[in-house]
C-alpha cells in the first residue's frame, strides 16, 4: 500500500435540528458500525452529542441543523458532531452534583471515549469523541 493511502472510511450526515433526529443519528451510527464491539458506545456518544447540539445551540432553533461525521479505521472510531453555534460558551465536561438533572452528558461522553476534543469556530463547535480499537492506546479499556 502506498504510504499516503488511507484505509479509513468516512461518512457524513446533516440533520435538521429536531429532537426526533437524535434517534435517526443513533440508527445511522448503529447501521454503519454493525458488528463492531464499539457500536453501542458510539451510538450512546452520538445520541448525547446530537441532543446537546439541539438543546444548547442554534441547531435546535428554526431552520437549524447539526452535522455528524463518522470515521472508521483499524485503529479508531471517531465521531464528530458540529452544532450551529450561538451558545455563547464552548461545550465542556462538568462534574455535577449527584442530584443534578442536567449537565452530565459531556462528562459521560468523556468517561466512555478514549479522547474528547472540542473545536471552536465562528459557525459553532465540533465535539469529536474517539474510541480506540486497541484500548491500550487510550486512557482506559472499552
Amino acid at each position: 500500500m502506498h504510504e499516503y493511502t488511507s484505509t479509513a472510511r468516512v461518512w457524513g450526515l446533516t440533520c435538521p435540528g429536531f429532537p426526533e433526529e437524535v434517534s435517526r443519528a443513533r440508527r445511522w451510527t448503529r447501521d454503519i458500525l454493525r458488528g463492531s464491539p464499539l457500536a453501542e458506545d458510539a451510538e450512546l456518544i452520538v445520541s448525547e452529542l446530537s441532543a446537546n447540539a439541539i438543546l444548547h445551540t442554534a441547531s435546535g432553533r428554526e431552520a437549524g441543523s447539526f452535522h455528524l461525521a463518522l470515521a472508521v479505521s483499524s485503529q479508531v472510531v471517531a465521531l464528530s458532531v458540529t452544532d450551529g453555534g450561538g451558545a455563547g460558551t464552548a461545550p465542556k465536561a462538568e462534574h455535577q452534583d449527584q442530584d443534578a438533572e442536567h449537565g452530565r452528558g459531556l462528562g459521560m461522553v468523556s468517561a466512555i471515549a478514549h479522547r474528547v476534543v472540542v473545536h471552536d469556530s465562528d459557525g459553532g463547535h465540533t465535539v469529536t469523541a474517539e474510541l480506540f480499537t486497541d484500548a491500550r492506546r487510550g486512557g482506559h479499556p472499552c
